[in-house]
């Protein structure tokens, strides 16, 4: 079953399935019927409960207000809580050379929370 709101990203993640396969399934899902109320409902915390958990609580936060201001929608309130953000940059590319490409064409949402990730990181082929 694939998630049909970010929320359930997170509740996958928590039931031990990757964070990274929920993601993509959602937004495969999100791209054949973008609804915002699939971004509205706040995933549950994932720092200390999953693997780079709090990566992924700043990463959903930054896809729901990427996939907000795409579609001219509220951000919802939930991605802007403190703990939605890195204390320290992570770069998604190994490599100097590559982070200054990161640097520059990171998504706002992404930047804002210190998450380095290409222009077309929500995109699905």
């Amino acid at each position: 079953m694939r998630p049909k709101s970010l929320r359930e990203v997170g509740e996958m993640a928590l039931a031990r399935s990757s964070a990274d396969f929920a993601l993509r399934e959602f937004l495969d899902e999100f791209q054949r019927s973008p609804l915002a109320t699939a971004l509205e409902g706040e995933p549950p915390p994932l720092t200390g409960q999953v693997a780079d958990g709090e990566r992924w609580d700043a990463y959903l936060a930054a896809t729901a207000e990427a996939l907000a201001l795409r579609h001219g929608w509220p951000v919802p309130a939930w991605a802007a809580a403190p703990g939605r953000r890195l204390p320290a940059p992570w770069f998604a590319l190994p490599g100097h050379a590559l982070r200054n490409i990161l640097l520059v064409e990171s998504p706002a949402p992404f930047r804002a929370r210190n998450l380095f990730v290409s222009a077309n990181a929500l995109s699905r082929a």
